[in-house]
């Protein structure tokens, strides 16, 4: 990848070059070299010279298979529970082939938004659709991929949020978790497959699932994920029914520390931020859903001097409704701006810090989110020559990225292969997969 306008390396300097060139080799970085410096022999030869270069973005929260039931009426303009209350149904209806096909396209979007690695937090499994489906299009896409188990168990019947007939048997649930563990995790570095335990929130699952759950998950060393203290009526229901609030809940039942992170945070108060960052647990900041949905504006600032790990998730495809991380990155910027009521409160760069280096350490990685020989090949770059860059890129080409929005990236590359060529999907029929999307959603719909 030779001559680049600009490559932001987001190492721990925040490094940027003008005019260097990186130099794959199967899908390690293997050097960075300075403008100037003596050209290496290599087998192909990408022209950089008119891009802007970053790591690959990462994506620390989704619900791919909700592609599928995105816009839906009744939805558009109503809170959370009622927002869950309207789709539950709709959900129970996914087939296995739904979801390859709602995983097709949210891999699709992320890819074309310069991502490189998601996790994806399915927790409704209806009809015999598994897991499986998924890692296997992801494998097929090239694309890193942090899949959960996810769950629910608590019906409405018990007290729950979800209709008893999308639940599953908590007995059902740890054992498939466990299978699932057993036969796709991979915890080597630059692993293309991990896993995630991932029980969905705490009112649509039981204290002792929460439990036997981050016990499995420690005793197999995968990390954990769940939802918690996304609304204020997520609040109210864990005071009415365990006489606390939704971190001390989490705190009790063991969910912080450092192979811990939680979706959306955004009623958090000051003091349980600095337990939160005490104990490392990490956080998934999704600004556009919860401006969405109404939920609030989550304290990334004081998670962030707290020392809690932060990265951004573009949350599910229902509830953004779009599967674009450079879009998030705008937004998360944004909205902590308003805020703070400052316009430096988070910077252009601070912002795509949550994207990469902040990712990374969310999904638990350190051979990801940065531009460093022995860091996995994982780069997205953009053209500086676009349209939306143009007046922009010649002046700060890295902050351009998130003022200007850029609706696609140019070139993606996933462990040392590229994903996209000339902001065009490389070897994938995009068309058939939205073909075949919107026949399925119609017949959600129905």
């Amino acid at each position: 990848m030779k001559n680049a306008h600009t490559i932001a390396t987001f190492d721990r300097e925040r490094s940027e070059l003008r005019g260097a060139s990186i130099f794959l080799r199967d899908n390690v970085v293997e050097a960075i070299d300075d403008a100037g410096a003596p050209a290496r022999t290599a087998d192909a030869t990408i022209d950089c010279s008119r891009m802007v270069l970053l790591p690959g973005l990462v994506n620390t929260h989704h619900h791919f298979y909700q592609t599928l039931t995105r816009s839906v009426p009744g939805t558009q303009d109503v809170k959370l529970f009622d927002w869950l209350q309207t789709l539950y149904p709709m959900w129970g209806r996914f087939t296995p082939e739904a979801i390859r096909v709602s995983t097709q396209i949210a891999i699709a979007e992320l890819l074309l938004s310069g991502c490189t690695t998601s996790m994806d937090h399915t927790y409704i499994w209806p009809n015999g659709a598994r897991v499986d489906d998924q890692i296997e299009v992801a494998r097929e896409m090239g694309f890193r991929f942090h899949a959960s188990r996810g769950s629910m168990s608590l019906g409405r019947s018990k007290g729950g949020l979800p209709p008893d007939d999308v639940v599953e048997d908590e007995a059902d649930i740890l054992k498939d978790t466990q299978r699932v563990i057993e036969t796709y995790h991979d915890p080597k570095p630059l692993a293309m497959t991990r896993i995630v335990v991932a029980p969905c929130s705490p009112f649509s699952v039981t204290p002792d699932l929460m439990r036997e759950s981050i016990a499995l998950a420690r005793s197999a060393g995968v990390h954990s994920h769940t939802h918690l203290a996304e609304t204020l009526d997520e609040e109210n229901y864990c005071l009415e029914h365990f006489g606390c609030r939704p971190v001390e809940l989490a705190e009790k039942l063991g969910w912080v520390g450092n192979d811990v992170w939680h979706a959306h945070m955004v009623h958090a108060s000051a003091e349980e931020c600095v337990r939160l960052g005490a104990t490392r647990t990490g956080i998934a900041y999704c600004a556009s859903s919860n401006m969405r949905l109404g939920s609030g504006i989550a304290p990334i600032l004081a998670l962030r001097s707290a020392n809690a790990r932060v990265g951004l998730g573009v949350d599910g495809s229902a509830s953004n409704d779009s599967s674009s991380l450079i879009d998030e990155v705008r937004h998360a910027m944004l909205l902590q701006r308003v805020s703070a009521g400052i316009p430096d409160a988070l910077t252009a760069r601070d912002s795509l810090e949550l994207a990469t280096r902040g990712g990374a350490e969310v999904l638990g990685r350190d051979d990801i989110g940065s531009l460093e020989p022995g860091k996995a090949a994982d780069i997205a770059g953009w053209s500086v020559d676009s349209l939306e860059l143009s007046g922009a890129a010649v002046h700060d080409a890295v902050a351009s990225l998130v003022f200007c929005r850029p609706q696609r990236a140019d070139l993606v590359i996933v462990n040392g292969k590229e994903r996209v060529r000339n902001g065009e999907l490389v070897n994938f029929d995009l068309q058939a997969a939205v073909n075949k999307a919107n026949q399925i959603a119609a017949s959600l719909a129905r």
